[in-house]
């Protein structure tokens, strides 16, 4: 199956089976072991791991092995689960389709011929074909749902501070957040258990009381109140997933949630806000990659200057030298204020709209992409085009609230996914109303043939 998926960048069969030889004991022994004990949960190549290749799917860290795990890793392993392997992404988490990646493509197990969503589209992917029972990725603009969405799993973006981003390879600072995947919404709140909480060494890890997410396991939405934005049905969303959509929140309403349409007014301004925020931070973080310090060095230089260009322009793909460059300018003097503090001002006001809109409601509904997955290649040409695939995910990153997507329905053999929004810190609030209409649909177990 994975000559065909591709899902694994580095498969780390040894050290499953030693970890799932540990839990064997615990079991021999009588001791008290976790849900998680056992669970092969893959991990996106941009999360460290100790002793285990981390590459970011990038040829500038193609032979960079870690010498420490990652926070969320660590919980995972003292939680008793096995590490089957690291994902494939789009290379440093910037793309929407896993094409990026320096290594390979992965395939969506629905049709091979369609991407999986990115930039987290090997964990997805894993996770839709049963290569992994769960799955950690990491969300900067839709990089968890737009691939849960495509693939036809669950996906989290759990409020921004939620989880630790200690050992997560950078991109943008104040979007990226760590986040599982998994087949139901009972194994996301098991993982949402195990990674949750407060971390010293995450200067914007937030200290809050973690619940027991497996509390909000309950069929019942009776009361719920939902807002819809207009804004996110609008001109754009395919006909067919519109259609899915509406149905979906059709089935809501008729378990007791009551259902109005609303306004995020600033919702328009989001994708460009975003490609100025983000593109500037990853600027400032990729610059640490320079062939001095650890990662690719360029051949043949002839001094250092020369040693720093070619290093850069040899080890980055061309969606991130983009970025790069867009980040730069942004940052540039006489450019800085026109353009990245602009973009600042108005991720206030989308943050605003979602501050008022809960006034009102307990969650907001959407798609999660305005269409399934496209075929392999159908939009490498066309920055924009692949750009406009998060439309629908990007704002809840500006804002930090938590997300998900869960499966919803089908259009023409592809999956398609629901995107619930919640306040910040609710994450059980969205497991509430994505546990309901679980039990309440059957389209969660649904199995790609391959």
């Amino acid at each position: 199956m994975e000559d065909r998926i591709a899902a694994y960048i580095t498969r780390t069969r040894e050290k499953a089976l030693e970890q799932a030889r540990a839990v064997d004991r615990q079991i021999r022994n009588g001791e008290k072991i976790s849900p998680l004990a056992g669970i092969p949960v893959a991990v996106k190549d941009n999360i460290c791991t100790d002793g285990i290749l981390t590459t970011a799917a990038s040829r500038m860290l193609a032979g960079f092995v870690p010498p420490y795990s990652a926070t969320v890793v660590k919980r995972l392993e003292a939680a008793g689960a096995t590490l089957p392997g690291k994902t494939n992404l789009d290379e440093f988490a910037m793309g929407s389709s896993t094409e990026n990646s320096a290594f390979f493509t992965t395939r969506n197990p629905w049709d091979t011929g369609r991407v999986p969503g990115g930039s987290s589209g090997g964990s997805a992917a894993a996770v839709a074909c049963g290569e992994a029972v769960c799955a950690l990725g990491s969300d900067t603009g839709g990089s968890i749902r737009l691939p849960a969405s495509f693939c036809g799993v669950i996906g989290f973006k759990p409020t921004y501070g939620a989880v630790s981003r200690y050992g997560l390879i950078a991109f943008a600072s104040s979007l990226d957040q760590i986040g599982p995947f998994s087949r139901d919404v009972t194994d996301c709140a098991l993982l949402l258990n195990a990674i949750c909480g407060h971390d010293p060494l995450d200067s914007t890890s937030a200290r809050f009381d973690v619940p027991d997410f497996t509390r909000f396991l309950v069929n019942d939405i009776r009361g719920m109140k939902i807002g819809v934005p207009e804004e996110y049905m609008a001109e754009g969303i395919n006909s067919g997933v519109r259609e899915v959509v509406v149905k979906a929140i059709a089935l809501l309403e008729s378990l007791g949630a009551s259902v109005e349409y609303t306004n995020l007014p600033h919702t328009e301004y989001a994708l460009s806000t975003y490609y100025l925020i983000a593109p500037a931070e990853a600027s400032s973080n990729l610059a640490r990659y320079d062939g001095v310090r650890y990662g690719f060095r360029a051949a043949k230089t002839s001094d250092v200057m020369d040693m720093f260009m070619k290093t850069r322009s040899q080890g980055f793909g061309a969606e991130v030298k983009r970025r790069i460059m867009l980040g730069t300018y942004a940052l540039s003097a006489g450019y800085y204020d026109a353009y990245y503090l602009k973009a600042l001002k108005v991720r206030t006001l989308i943050k605003e709209d979602f501050d008022r809109a809960f006034e009102k409601y307990d969650l907001l509904v959407s798609p999660v992409s305005p269409t399934t997955a496209f075929r392999c290649g159908e939009k490498t040409g066309d920055p924009l085009e692949m750009y406009l695939s998060d439309i629908c995910t990007i704002s809840l990153n500006l804002a930090g609230i938590p997300g998900m997507s869960i499966p919803c329905g089908f259009v023409e053999g592809m999956p398609v996914g629901l995107q619930l929004m919640g306040k910040h810190f609710d994450e059980g609030t969205l497991l509430r109303a994505a546990y309901t209409f679980e039990q309440n649909s059957d389209y969660h177990r649904a199995f790609p043939v391959l």
